[in-house]
């Protein structure tokens, strides 16, 4: 894509209101690199999501969270909505609104639900999901809540539940990335798309 292409396929501006505790940089003040990947977003997304006007803020910053980011659910012994499901369950127990609304969005998306991330930001343990996802997600949450506690039994109860040593692995390292996402969307106030809170409801 060139530099022409990645500006007419985003938006116009980035929206000022992405984060409230600091500011949001111009698009045009942006290095090449992160304005074609806020362009590939704005494509895929219909708009461009907030965490990208956000962590724009400090490109050194952005490059790195966003690598890590498609690592994750690139490289994943996981399917796309066990990665949700993580993410919605320990965003829901940190209380950011930004992750649970985003990402609630995409929990409804891949596990073709519309009430499923309702459900699981308001408590996992209740949700419609399978024992095999309850013990995931019982690992993420302690781990997220209670991280010293974590402890061999609690691998044992993942293999048990049918993943795998390298499944194990992702887990802890989805939850350890969100709980990351969650504390900065906190501190720096970012708030999600109006889109996000409509996506898939149907």
């Amino acid at each position: 894509m060139t530099e022409s292409e990645a500006d007419s396929a985003v938006d116009p501006e980035l929206r000022d209101d992405a984060m409230n505790r600091f500011p949001v940089p111009d698009l045009e003040d942006l290095p090449d690199d992160l304005r074609e990947r806020i362009a590939d977003e704005t494509e895929r997304a219909g708009f461009t999501p907030n965490v990208f006007a956000a962590m724009a803020y400090k490109p050194s910053h952005f490059r790195a969270f966003f690598d890590y980011h498609d690592a994750l659910v690139e490289d994943t012994a996981l399917e796309r909505e066990e990665i949700e499901l993580i993410v919605v369950a320990v965003s829901g127990v940190n209380h950011c609104y930004y992750c649970n609304v985003a990402h609630g969005a995409l929990v409804r998306i891949y596990a073709e639900d519309p009430l499923l991330a309702d459900q699981l930001v308001a408590n996992y343990r209740t949700a419609d999901i399978n024992d095999a996802h309850r013990t995931m997600l019982d690992v993420a949450v302690k781990l997220t809540e209670r991280p010293a506690e974590v402890e061999q039994a609690d691998l044992e109860a993942l293999r048990q539940a049918g993943f795998d040593e390298e499944a194990c692995w992702d887990i802890a390292s989805v939850t350890a990335f969100y709980n990351l996402s969650n504390r900065l969307a906190m501190f720096a106030d970012m708030r999600p798309n109006e889109e996000f809170h409509t996506l898939a409801r149907e």
